[in-house]
């Protein structure tokens, strides 16, 4: 079991249980109704948790994947009584939740960079939280005794920049930016060419947003990649997809057209507070075998958390409150 690192205070797992408590609630009261009366986990109490599952977002493959685990348990110790269930569950979850500790872009923010500037480009739709996150990442980065510089090259969307600079001014880091309608590929490499000239830390990029063609993605993006290798030849370090926790199925969408479109090796998934379908981390981490990094959990400046997948199993499955 990952365990809960030394970081993690108090304050953090308060608000990990707060932004987990809708995803919770839900869960485990349609549990509950499914083991009513019930002494043993039989065929009937599979199907109900089957349905629980996939309505939680966890997605298709990943629920099969459990429910044929259980299915194993519970043929080789042939009577298991619905009061296992919860255990086995935590067990199974635990086992395909893809651990970002054997991850080489795994660090605490306070932590030696595994690089010198640790460049990270950021992808997403328009509208996930991608430039809020951006901000949040700058701050946590900052408080950690990094100096960050951020790049803004979502030259296409109308008010991206603007938007980007206004977390800047917050944080109180330098923003790199050219006109609306500029070459991101031209911001990327001024972004990365200033980093190396100020001694910055920690360089992290936004991009265009729009999901256009697929070929139309991945040339943009691989443009802007291609440059960045011009000032350091291993830029960028991370790929950060973010996504929105609360949009589900189309979550999942998200994941595979930017796992196709590039080589994304890290996970935000934003607005887990707002939801009650939490699932969905679950489900994108174990089918695209990409760590979650990440995890939003309020709309405060703080409340971007590094994912300790011990500290969520724990929380999720915490069934004292």
């Amino acid at each position: 079991m990952g365990k809960l690192r030394s970081f993690f205070s108090s304050t953090d797992k308060e608000k990990l249980a707060s932004g987990l408590a809708n995803t919770k609630k839900s869960f485990f009261s349609k549990l509950g109704t499914a083991v009513a009366g019930k002494s043993k986990i039989d065929d009937d109490v599979l199907d109900e948790l089957e349905g629980i599952l996939i309505e939680s977002d966890v997605g298709v493959n990943t629920t099969l994947k459990i429910i044929k685990a259980l299915e194993e348990r519970i043929a080789k110790e042939k009577y298991l009584g619905t009061e296992a269930l919860v255990a086995l569950m935590r067990e199974e979850i635990e086992n395909l939740l893809y651990d970002p500790q054997a991850s080489e872009t795994t660090f605490d923010f306070d932590q030696p960079l595994p690089k010198h500037p640790y460049v990270i480009m950021v992808v997403g739709v328009n509208g996930v939280g991608k430039t809020t996150t951006i901000g949040k990442l700058a701050h946590r980065f900052k408080q950690g005794g990094k100096k960050v510089i951020l790049g803004a090259a979502d030259t296409f969307r109308a008010g991206a920049i603007d938007q980007l600079q206004i977390w800047a001014d917050r944080v109180a880091v330098p923003l790199v930016r050219q006109e609306m309608g500029s070459d991101p590929a031209a911001v990327a490499y001024d972004t990365v060419a200033s980093a190396k000239a100020q001694g910055a830390d920690v360089v992290i990029i936004d991009t265009a947003g729009r999901l256009h063609n697929k070929v139309n993605l991945m040339n943009e993006l691989t443009k802007v990649k291609r440059v960045m290798a011009k000032v350091y030849s291993d830029a960028p370090h991370e790929i950060l997809l973010v996504v929105d926790g609360s949009t589900g199925q189309n979550a999942f969408e998200q994941a595979k057209q930017f796992t196709a479109a590039t080589e994304v090796n890290a996970l935000a998934i934003t607005k887990l507070d707002g939801t009650a379908k939490g699932g969905v981390l679950l489900g994108i981490s174990d089918q695209f075998q990409i760590p979650v990094k990440y995890i939003g959990v309020g709309e405060g400046i703080e409340d971007l958390q590094l994912f300790d997948k011990g500290a969520f199993i724990a929380t999720l499955f915490d069934t004292s409150k």
